[in-house]
């Protein structure tokens, strides 16, 4: 069993994650910027050690002091979270190289999984439905061109290790795609250092669906459901939801059963997420795996009853899964909205700044997971994530009512966020309708 854990994050899953470790009796260490040195997970661990300047080159992204922090604290084990070296291939083999746990998938299914292309060959092999595609990697637009009239436009373009967004974009005509590409491409290499690209047939106004997945080192593999991602800007979450409106119990086993396929397909252990695009007729296709814990995990564990963090760390401790697929049940709807310190009324523009006052909703069928506090002062060097609002009701019109309540009750002074636009989402008639897909906000507010 891990006896000492450094989780290598900060914010609210930093937080998160020191909560399951002092319910399993694990002692905690936390690293910190300079700009985070009055963070509440320095604050909350048993140790904290800071690790550099508040720029994340410098401190949370700089393998080498954390790993130089895992070792004089004496800790066993790393936990990523999610972002930062979550899912960084060469941090995971640095951990292994140094004997030490690291809480997720080994280096190698990472890397593999990391690749979208590899990942989509990977799936395809195995029969998991996947959008049809490249499947080689596309480094120059005269091959793009090509491979994009056999596919069928629209096509999207997308890096093939980028994520959150980026090196992405959409050509509907032929006329279209040089541009498109070469844009994609050139962001590409300048988020990710690298400008392989590949390419597939563009689905128009899909639903975002994601199933959270279990796997321990015996070959056990389960499913928990699905979660519903499709409120999204800018290719970024924003609200999430479980179950899905749009998934019926037939739907949710056969996608449940396909990313358990997916899933053994990579060899995959501990918890991850298989993400889906899934059209109308109730057609759906692989799109990428996540190998880390998710921002919206949260619902999946109050609709199942399951802790997703202490199952990572039983699972990354060499035990077996402590449930079946038989013993998972949904019970009821949750709804997370993501509360960020932005101004959506100037184009989102991130407010970092001091919290003057805070006041939290309570109550029955309410969480709120943060890192905030009166007098703490947002950091401009990170996301702009300050909380998680997430509620739970036997159905998901009372989840709906609930979020209303708690988003009218939530208040953070000394900074803008976008709480009102959120609240502007939960009140749509087409949202609480379950009417949307992922081009819901592209218009939202054209309505």
């Amino acid at each position: 069993m891990i006896r000492k854990l450094l989780i290598a994050n900060r914010g609210e899953i930093a937080v998160r994650i020191i909560r399951a470790c002092r319910e399993m009796g694990i002692e905690t260490v936390a690293v910190y910027s300079e700009a985070d040195r009055e963070s509440l997970h320095a604050q909350l661990a048993d140790e904290a050690i800071c690790i550099g300047p508040g720029p994340s080159a410098e401190s949370y992204l700089n393998m080498e002091r954390i790993m130089s922090a895992t070792m004089v604290s004496g800790a066993d084990a790393i936990h990523p979270g999610f972002g930062f070296l979550s899912e960084n291939a060469k941090f995971a083999a640095f951990c292994e190289q140094c004997g030490v746990t690291f809480v997720g998938p080994d280096s190698e299914v990472i890397r593999n999984l990391g690749n979208k292309q590899i990942a989509r060959n990977t799936m395809a092999a195995a029969g998991v439905p996947v959008i049809p595609g490249t499947d080689h990697p596309v480094e120059d637009v005269e091959t793009g061109r090509q491979d994009a009239m056999k596919i069928g436009y629209p096509v999207i373009i997308k890096a093939a290790l980028g994520g959150g967004g980026k090196g992405m974009r959409t050509a509907y005509q032929p006329e279209e795609f040089d541009l498109a590409f070469q844009t994609a491409q050139k962001e590409a290499r300048m988020a990710f250092g690298d400008g392989t690209m590949y390419i597939e047939h563009y689905v128009e106004h899909p639903r975002h669906i994601e199933f959270q997945i279990l796997a321990d080192s015996r070959g056990n593999v389960i499913h928990l459901g699905e979660r519903d991602c499709s409120i999204q800007r800018n290719h970024q979450k924003m609200i999430e939801e479980s179950p899905s409106a749009a998934v019926s119990p037939a739907l949710r086993e056969r996608m449940g059963m396909a990313a358990v396929k997916a899933a053994k397909a990579a060899h995959y252990v501990n918890a991850g997420t298989i993400e889906f695009l899934l059209e109308k007729d109730e057609r759906f296709y692989f799109m990428e795996m996540n190998t880390r814990i998710q921002v919206e995990h949260p619902v999946t564990e109050w609709v199942t009853g399951i802790d997703l963090v202490k199952e990572q760390i039983l699972i990354a401790s060499g035990e077996p899964l402590s449930i079946r697929q038989e013993d998972v049940n949904i019970r009821g709807h949750a709804i997370e909205c993501r509360i960020n310190a932005e101004n959506p009324e100037k184009n989102f523009r991130p407010c970092p700044g001091t919290i003057t006052d805070l006041h939290l909703p309570g109550g029955q069928g309410i969480r709120v997971d943060t890192d905030i506090y009166p007098g703490y002062t947002i950091p401009p060097y990170y996301d702009s994530m300050a909380a998680k609002l997430i509620v739970h009701g036997e159905t998901r019109e009372e989840a709906i009512a609930k979020m209303q309540s708690a988003l009218g009750e939530l208040i953070i002074e000394g900074i803008d966020t976008n709480v009102d636009y959120q609240f502007e989402i939960i009140n749509d008639p087409d949202y609480q309708a379950g009417n949307f897909d992922i081009e819901f906000l592209s218009s939202f507010r054209q309505k």
